[in-house]
């Protein structure tokens, strides 16, 4: 097999493993946001019911995040690897830190509502209800998820649109449509309930066009 095969290949791969670790990042993602907005109540203030009717529920998608993590983590290697030469420090240290601190968010606000959820399975759930420790649980969470994370989603969706343009490994239209959706993260997410919904639709839609773009190529290689 020639060189030029080889290094043709391995151009190949690279794209389709981001695709295919973010679209696995964007199902966990929306199905774990769907389990808790079907089961948590959008007000931060709530005197916290579901703890006893919907914890199951809201354990299962909790357990969910840290595999969302590890498919979040490789998506952005295989796309930093797919940027390679071309990436600079200001881009690189963006790019990265506002990934990482998504991720950390997001595990924070999962780590709080878990904490609630094991203090109040282990005794009777009527005494966490209302209590001033579930509020003050509830609220950091929520400004957790609601504020910071998506912020730093936003800054994400931001630097990758901008790596989109660089890379062409997707239309200009997609990366103008990630700088709209990030504005609209960035300045309005506090006051859109359905907000953390965009980040993993928008890597979804990312994603799945790299890989049917990589599919294609593959065929004319071959």
């Amino acid at each position: 097999m020639s060189e030029s095969i080889v290094l043709t290949r391995a151009r190949l791969k690279t794209p389709k493993a981001a695709a295919i670790a973010g679209i696995v990042f964007s199902a966990l993602l929306i199905t774990i946001f769907w389990l808790l907005r079907r089961s948590v109540p959008a007000d931060p203030l709530d005197p916290g019911m579901w703890l006893a009717t919907e914890s199951k529920t809201v354990a299962v998608a909790l357990n969910l995040v840290p595999f969302a993590g590890v498919a979040f983590l490789w998506f952005i290697g295989v796309l930093r690897d797919r940027l390679g030469q071309q990436e600079d420090r200001f881009f690189a240290t963006v790019f990265l830190g506002s990934a990482l601190l998504f991720l950390a968010m997001l595990f924070a606000a999962a780590a709080i509502t878990g904490g609630v959820i094991l203090v109040a399975s282990s005794a009777d759930p009527n005494e966490m209800i209302n209590s001033a420790t579930f509020r003050f649980a509830r609220a950091t969470g929520y400004i957790f998820m609601n504020v910071y994370a998506i912020k730093m989603a936003g800054v994400f969706m931001i630097t990758t649109s901008t790596l989109v343009i660089y890379t062409k490994i997707a239309p200009r239209w997609i990366a103008i449509l990630g700088y709209v959706l990030a504005c609209v993260l960035l300045i309005g997410s506090y006051y859109i309930n359905l907000s953390f919904f965009v980040l993993p639709l928008w890597v979804l839609l990312v994603s799945i066009y790299i890989l049917l773009d990589n599919l294609g190529l593959q065929e004319k290689a071959v």
